[in-house]
């Protein structure tokens, strides 16, 4: 139970208004997209974590997200919700305005639709896009975005 105070303290702390991007740290595609969002990160919405960081482990608990059946992105806000998979990509786009909010369409497409693509994408994407052997350590330009 102090383990979980100890992570809503943090949390509490976290700068106001951000929202926290947990990712899989060790493929490719999921740095690529880390990558893309901090180049249109424009209004500096996003922190981020590696879901296999002892700080990605513990968020997950907090909110109550089982990493055995969820090795996929989650976006946190804090205090708010919290969405996974397909609704987490959506609404990260949205969040980075401009035409990336033209991503609210794929909300018409059931959200057992949209997992079921996102899915089979997570399911390949080492295969397809490779694989770290380990997280990615940010440059010292980036380190404020990470957690």
């Amino acid at each position: 139970m102090e383990k979980h105070s100890e992570i809503a303290s943090f949390l509490a702390m976290t700068e106001k208004h951000k929202k926290i991007i947990l990712f899989d740290g060790v493929c490719n595609l999921c740095n690529n997209a880390v990558q893309f969002i901090i180049k249109n990160d424009k209004k500096d919405i996003f922190r981020f974590t590696a879901l296999q960081s002892d700080l990605g482990k513990e968020i997950c608990n907090y909110i109550g997200v089982d990493q055995t059946k969820i090795d996929s992105i989650i976006l946190y806000n804090p205090g708010t919700a919290y969405y996974y998979k397909s609704s987490a990509a959506i609404e990260i786009a949205q969040d980075l305005g401009g035409i990336y909010n033209l991503a609210v369409v794929f909300k018409i497409f059931p959200e057992k639709i949209r997992n079921y693509i996102y899915d089979y994408i997570a399911k390949n994407r080492y295969k397809w896009y490779g694989k770290k052997e380990s997280c990615m350590i940010p440059t010292p330009e980036l380190k404020a975005k990470f957690l």
